[in-house]
């Protein structure tokens, strides 16, 4: 009968294949706790974020306004340089007022001659109310002394006819004949002038209605004049608003015209716009706070608030908008500007030109 032997080698083997088969639980464990603390940190951060939004297509903005003259000229003084801040009212750009200030004593010239045109007129109409009636009166007696000579023409005329033709001679009688005819003449004529005098009140309107027009000359060169005056002004080119020199593209000796852009102004007042997405606008309403970042100073922190949300998408407003109604439609994800105002942590030594971008956050309520 044989016997069971069993070496040393052969125990130590079973032991370790004992020990492969059946691993520890300490590697559970630790996987365990890795996603415990996975799902802890998830969960912590959505609970810190379910009320905020962001986005990172956001950028700087601001009012700019493009400076050009109103009259054409060369640019005698250029009083401002690149990127200069000036108040408003600053005197920018002087033009060569030189033509203007021709036109505007020729303006004022005319108007000195309207208006002594319009005295003279005034005083004819003061003297119109007294001569007129004058003349009036004058007439009324000339009537009368010529009806009196034709009464003595018509007397003479009938003594010549009634006398004997022995005590007078032809001569005499054709005298006294020709003495009637005129009288009945300068009757005439006096009644006639008479008719014309009597038209007072025509007259002195007349002189009214040369009165009117000379008053309307008068405001007709008042009106030149303020446009000369106007077109002077225009020589000086002023700040509109308060803001910062950007664009120069004038030098002193340039010759520009009317509506030449000379440079921009930049307003200092910046605020934010922000393409967020449609799918982000649910519970977004103006008044939400928002925290800012910028990408060019990551050390300044902003606040602010929303200011209004645009009416219409930015696709919308492209200058080919998309026809949804034609050919094969593919939804996309609109992007919605809003305007966000910013509150505090501005920094005078950290500018925000126009166009930086930006990381806007936004707490929803």
């Amino acid at each position: 009968m044989a016997e069971n032997t069993t070496s040393p080698d052969d125990v130590q083997e079973n032991n370790n294949d004992d020990t492969r088969k059946r691993p520890g639980k300490k590697p559970l464990i630790i996987l365990a706790i890795v996603v415990g603390v996975m799902v802890i940190v998830a969960l912590v951060w959505w609970l810190l974020t379910r009320n905020e939004e962001s986005t990172d297509d956001a950028f700087t903005d601001g009012d700019v306004v493009t400076i050009a003259p109103k009259v054409a000229g060369y640019v005698t003084e250029l009083r401002v340089k690149d990127n200069q801040r000036v108040k408003k009212g600053d005197l920018l750009v002087v033009i060569d007022p030189r033509d203007a200030t021709a036109q505007r004593d020729q303006a004022q010239a005319q108007l000195g001659l309207a208006t002594a045109q319009l005295h003279q007129a005034q005083a004819q109409l003061e003297l119109s109310k007294v001569q007129y009636p004058a003349q009036r009166d004058e007439a009324q007696a000339q009537v009368l002394k010529a009806q009196a000579d034709l009464a003595n023409a018509e007397a003479a005329y009938r003594r010549q006819r009634g006398v004997d033709p022995r005590a007078t001679t032809q001569q005499n009688i054709d005298s006294a004949n020709a003495q009637l005819r005129s009288a009945q003449a300068q009757l005439a004529s006096a009644r006639a002038q008479l008719e014309v005098a009597e038209q007072v009140q025509l007259q002195i309107r007349q002189q009214e209605t040369n009165v009117e027009a000379r008053q309307q000359q008068v405001a007709q060169a008042k009106a030149q004049l303020e446009t000369e005056e106007l077109n002077l002004s225009w020589t000086e080119v002023r700040a509109p608003f308060d803001g910062f020199v950007t664009k120069r593209n004038v030098q002193d000796g340039t010759l520009v015209q009317a509506g030449t852009a000379l440079f921009s102004l930049v307003s200092p007042d910046i605020w934010v716009v922000a393409n967020f997405k449609e799918s982000q606008l649910e519970r977004m309403r103006p008044g939400n706070k928002v925290s800012i970042k910028v990408d060019a100073w990551p050390d300044l922190q902003l606040e602010g608030h929303i200011d209004s949300i645009q009416q219409g998408s930015g696709s919308k407003f492209a200058a080919f908008p998309s026809e949804n109604a034609t050919g094969n439609f593919v939804k996309i994800v609109q992007r919605v500007p809003v305007k966000i105002v910013i509150d505090k942590g501005l920094d005078v030594n950290k500018p925000l030109p126009l166009g930086l971008s930006v990381e806007p956050k936004v707490t929803l309520e």
